[in-house]
């Protein structure tokens, strides 16, 4: 088995999904919470986990946290930071996981997913099955979006922020 012709194209930013989005109040898959200098955090709709959030780089087209200099990976990290710990604030969370794959997707996200203490899966990666999912109920999101977002602007004064 070989990567996918497409793969390699999107991987050097041609065609690229998150590039031609620009930086989206909502998407498909999630609510803007945060958005950084550098970055944008997204809470997921889905019904997987609650507070499962993805954080999209929002610089030049990179696939890779490689591919990013010094001073860009310093400020894309403290906003990963900043998203992480409102989450763990809010949620309570026992543990976070960070992943930052882009396998299907090369453009340089995060993924953080809570996980708690009823999990149904400890010690696995992911606590979620790979099925098809559910959206959260829409008044629990609007509520964790806001909440999150008010202690993002405490928490994180020093960060910078696009208008």
């Amino acid at each position: 088995m070989e990567w996918p012709t497409s793969f390699y194209d999107l991987r050097d930013g041609k065609g690229c999904p998150i590039c031609a989005e620009g930086r989206p109040a909502e998407t498909e898959r999630g609510i803007r919470i945060f958005s950084g200098q550098v970055c944008d955090a997204y809470l997921q709709k889905a019904r997987i986990q609650r507070g499962y959030t993805v954080i999209i780089w929002r610089g030049r087209h990179v696939a890779e946290p490689t591919q990013l200099t010094d001073q860009e990976a310093a400020s894309y990290w403290l906003e990963v930071l900043a998203v992480a710990r409102a989450l763990e604030k809010h949620l309570r969370p026992v543990k976070t996981n960070y992943d930052t794959l882009g396998n299907s997707l090369p453009h340089l996200h995060t993924h953080l997913i809570p996980r708690y203490a009823d999990d149904p899966r400890p010690g696995w990666p992911f606590p979620f099955p790979h099925e098809p999912h559910q959206l959260r109920d829409a008044n629990e999101l609007r509520a964790d979006a806001s909440a999150l977002r008010a202690l993002l602007e405490r928490a994180a004064p020093a960060l910078p922020r696009k208008a």
